[in-house]
């Protein structure tokens, strides 16, 4: 086994790396070309320590890359070619490695011992930098403590690697998978996850893991409405917990909305106060109920991406994210480009959804090129700021309420009995695209299935 050994840097502290085991990757492929197949998808140039080494390693991988032939002689003079090595200091060297292997067949190993290595040097680099960071008397510490968080987590994240599957595992794991879709008790771990809007549901197969979902329309449409009504049947109906991130609204706005609905309540009374005795008793039933429901409010105004998946992953087996709206985030970088921001912010919210396996549902401000159309209603091309959005997402919802523009009345928590509101489906990786009608109750700020709606 290698020896791990340190060397000096310029501020006197010790960094770790092997020497042994950087000579030997190096070296077992100088013998044996074809072995850098079996670490080239996890090693890469920059996990080694010395800078020749990296250096060798890169124009290795090079020839690979380019399917040429990796010797001694070819590697030497791609190096002096690059003024890497003189002719003779590079010979030497080149020949010492090749003599150092133990043994070709330990090159996993070898290569494993170069990678922990690179990482305990990641490890401590961004101690350095947090330690630096917190010693600054204008940081804040809830930064310092987002920022902490991510780095470790990156570092993380770079262990976790893919790789090619033979299809008769990849098709034995399908039907393990529909084995278990068969059996009631285990059905809900691998299908999306129910909205509590069945005609949704049936279109989209409900909240699918690792998606990003964009619920986009005009204002007043009911965006925030649609997305507390969903999180709300993820946290009550299914026991999934939920985040729900608002930028625009108050906690305590949110959760008016959400004791509107659930108590039958209108919330334009819950703004007065203006209550009989049986709307207090339901109002008091029915916060002692949601009191119970896994349900996370933040209403930090232009949070960015990093920050949320900091205190995301704080929270135990977490199920859904709502972000309500895109237009009010802020990437964290630096642009005078909002087009570009909001490209960056999407992709971010991808990367986001996958690396946590959860649903993300994204409200989205829509152009005013419905109220041009004569039927007002949404399309993909009236996404505002970016076409990223419709890239990066997996589904695109758009909401329209056709009594918003036929009655002239814009207010959309108007009284009244329930009304005709539609989804457009406009964008499904998983299925078809559909137009679905709901019913909305604009009193109590809420969708539901038509179907549902004689039972409310």
């Amino acid at each position: 086994m290698a020896e791990a050994k340190t060397t000096q840097v310029n501020d006197g502290l010790g960094l770790p790396y092997s020497l042994e085991a950087e000579q030997s990757v190096l070296g077992a492929i100088l013998l044996e070309p074809e072995q850098i197949n079996t670490v080239a998808d996890t090693l890469k140039a920059e996990h080694f320590y010395l800078p020749e080494h990296r250096s060798i390693y890169a124009v290795m991988l090079q020839k690979m890359n380019l399917n040429q032939q990796i010797d001694l002689v070819t590697v030497l003079e791609a190096l002096k070619s690059e003024g890497f090595f003189s002719s003779e200091d590079g010979k030497t060297y080149l020949l010492k490695l090749a003599n150092l292997v133990p043994f070709i067949s330990n090159l996993p190993n070898y290569a494993k011992i170069v990678r922990d290595k690179y990482e305990a040097r990641c490890l401590i680099k961004a101690a350095r930098e947090i330690t630096e960071a917190a010693m600054d008397p204008s940081s804040e510490s809830r930064e310092l403590l987002d920022t902490a968080e991510e780095k470790i987590f990156n570092i993380r994240q770079g262990r976790q690697t893919g790789g090619l599957m033979p299809l008769k595992d990849v098709l034995t794991s399908n039907f393990e998978m529909f084995h278990k879709l068969t059996d009631p008790a285990q059905r809900s771990q691998f299908i999306g996850i129910p909205t509590g809007i069945s005609a949704l549901d049936e279109v989209t197969s409900g909240l699918n893991r690792s998606d990003l979902i964009i619920v986009g329309a005009r204002p007043g449409m009911g965006k925030t409405s649609f997305a507390l009504n969903v999180a709300r049947n993820v946290a009550v109906q299914q026991n999934r917990v939920v985040a729900f991130f608002n930028l625009e609204m108050s906690r305590e706005q949110m959760v008016n909305r959400l004791l509107s609905t659930e108590a039958r309540i209108p919330s334009t009374k819950l703004r007065t106060g203006n209550l009989t005795a049986d709307e207090w008793s339901r109002l008091t039933m029915t916060a002692s109920n949601l009191c119970n429901a896994p349900i996370f409010l933040d209403d930090t105004p232009s949070i960015t991406v990093p920050e949320m998946k900091a205190r995301l992953r704080r929270l135990p087996n977490l199920g859904f994210v709502v972000v309500d709206y895109l237009g009010l985030m802020k990437s964290g970088q630096k642009t005078e480009n909002r087009v570009q921001e909001v490209g960056d912010i999407t992709r971010s919210l991808k990367v986001m959804a996958k690396e946590l396996d959860v649903p993300i549902m994204v409200c989205a401000q829509l152009s005013r090129g419905p109220e041009k159309q004569a039927n007002h209603r949404p399309a993909l091309a009236d996404l505002r700021e970016s076409g990223s959005i419709e890239q990066d997402a997996d589904q695109v919802l758009f909401l329209y309420r056709p009594e918003y523009y036929n009655s002239g009345d814009q207010d959309p928590t108007a009284t009244g009995g329930p009304s005709i509101a539609e989804v457009i489906v406009a964008k499904n990786r998983h299925g078809e695209l559909r137009t679905v009608e709901l019913a909305w109750a604009g009193e109590f700020t809420q969708f539901t299935s038509l179907d549902q709606t004689n039972t409310l």
